[in-house]
């Protein structure tokens, strides 16, 4: 099947899209920072550039897009249909470097938790929010 947006339409929109700064990314540090929690973001320093990092709970969190990221069993994880091998290549050496710098983390005593976009949409939002807070303690 062709791509339905020329070369051009396609790098642009590929071109928006964030690593930083994402809405999953920002309603979770909105959360965490309403509840009185103070994180420190993107730390270079750390395996993963993680996206939020408590350092007074040793913990770290990872909010990750669930196509990017490969979410298994996820209705928002779908193989494109154009460059299937290319986009599987890709989304497959994702989650074979999320693992690596999983274990290097918690190696070093970090309590990493992730969270995925689909559980942020808004009729789930609520239930992980507050099971993250249960998790960080």
């Amino acid at each position: 099947m062709a791509d339905v947006h020329t070369p051009e339409q396609r790098r642009y929109n590929m071109s928006q899209i964030k690593a930083k700064n994402t809405k999953p990314e920002m309603l979770v540090r909105k959360f965490l920072h309403a509840q009185g929690f103070r994180y420190s973001l993107h730390n270079k320093k750390l395996p993963g550039k993680p996206d939020i990092v408590l350092a007074k709970y040793k913990t770290i969190i990872f909010i990750h897009g669930c196509f990017w990221h490969g979410h298994s069993n996820c209705k928002y994880f779908v193989v494109p249909k154009t460059r299937t091998k290319w986009w599987l290549k890709k989304i497959n050496s994702n989650k074979v470097n999320d693992a690596k710098v999983v274990k290097a983390l918690r190696k070093d005593g970090w309590k990493v938790i992730t969270v995925w976009e689909c559980q942020l949409k808004p009729a789930k939002a609520e239930k992980a929010l507050s099971l993250l807070v249960k998790k960080i303690f």
